[in-house]
């Protein structure tokens, strides 16, 4: 292990106490996987479970920082405490981020219920930083009330949001393009709220009934009732549907679809009452158990996975022997996965942490 409990103590003491300056020195220890950043982790992890976690998802453009900073103004009025964990795009070129969320949500930053982290993606795919989800268990040990996980914004590959949090609120413009191009890559299935952003433009109302339209189909508002027989299944019909069923307090779930003007505040109540709806529906189905049990079991094969290829790839005997099996495989006297077999065979001992 490459350091001790001990020598976290002092800022764990500072962390526990409140201070921020340790809140933002434990978030860049995890972020960066800094020596010991695991047994920090560890520390925390009785103190997770608090927060609520709401994912703000979307294609570039939509609003999304907007949004998470109405409604972190929402819940500070309600006297919640907010974390946000906004993720920027990292330079190709030089490796950095512009931190460009951090800049439009100044409005807030100053607030000293709200904490707004900026994360690099860093080459990671699917709109998430790779500490993402550890940035939101410091936030969550920390004590905030709300954790706001906002993506980058990088379209159809935005769904590993929806493994980290409890609520994923997808967030849609008019200017999207072909509404339904966009929502059929997963971002369907991922949504438990959806919100029309620009409501105030030509399209929207379009683009809303589009989704209702394919909501209802998916909970099969078509079939039987009022849509067999020559009844009517017109788009609008199916729509409507769908708009009751988001309405209603059904032992399932449909996700509502809401029109927003975020840059006038327009919305955000009944977006947080929707929210707030789905959060209820995640603890009386039991659902959230289900999601933050999910969560637990990723979390650790995601640790599997990671220090498996550490040990393996790190350890220069290994290395040497699967070179020497080159010449078997290229005659073909052996193939990939008898080779992998008997690596995985003779790196036991490397893999649990025994010397052999």
């Amino acid at each position: 292990m490459p350091t001790t409990e001990p020598a976290h103590g002092a800022l764990l003491d500072d962390f526990f106490a409140g201070k921020r300056a340790a809140l933002a020195r434990a978030i860049s220890i995890v972020e960066n996987h800094r020596a010991g950043f695991d047994v920090l982790l560890g520390a925390l992890h009785a103190k997770l479970g608090r927060a609520r976690r709401i994912g703000i998802t979307g294609p570039p453009g939509a609003g999304k920082s907007t949004v998470a900073t109405w409604l972190a103004r929402h819940y500070r009025a309600q006297g919640a405490t907010v974390g946000i964990v906004s993720v920027d795009p990292t330079s190709p070129f030089t490796g950095g981020a512009l931190l460009g969320d951090r800049i439009r949500m100044e409005e807030i930053a100053l607030d000293p219920g709200v904490y707004i982290r900026s994360l690099a993606t860093r080459g990671s795919l699917g709109g998430l930083s790779a500490a993402t989800r550890e940035a939101c268990d410091v936030l969550d040990a920390f004590g905030f009330d709300r954790v706001l996980v906002e993506t980058v914004g990088v379209g159809q590959s935005e769904l590993d949001v929806a493994r980290l949090v409890d609520s994923t609120l997808v967030v849609l413009v008019p200017e999207s393009g072909d509404s339904i191009q966009t929502l059929k890559a997963g971002l369907m299935e991922i949504a438990d709220v959806f919100a029309v952003n620009k409501a105030d433009r030509p399209g929207a109302e379009r683009l809303r009934t589009e989704i209702e339209v394919m909501l209802g189909m998916r909970g099969g508002a078509a079939d039987g009732g009022e849509g067999h027989h020559g009844v009517d299944l017109s788009r609008t019909n199916i729509a409507r549907q769908a708009r009751d069923a988001a309405r209603r307090d059904e032992p399932s779930w449909t996700p509502p679809v809401l029109r927003l003007i975020a840059t006038e505040g327009t919305g955000i109540a009944e977006l947080a009452d929707a929210l707030d709806r789905h959060f209820r529906y995640l603890e009386t189905s039991g659902t959230l158990r289900e999601r933050r049990r999910a969560r637990l079991r990723e979390r650790v094969v995601d640790v599997v996975e990671t220090r498996t290829r550490q040990r393996l790839w790190g350890d220069r005997a290994t290395l040497a022997w699967l070179e020497e099996r080159l010449p078997e495989l290229e005659s073909g006297r052996a193939t990939p996965f008898a080779v992998a077999d008997a690596l995985l065979a003779r790196s036991a001992g490397l893999l649990t942490g025994r010397t052999t």
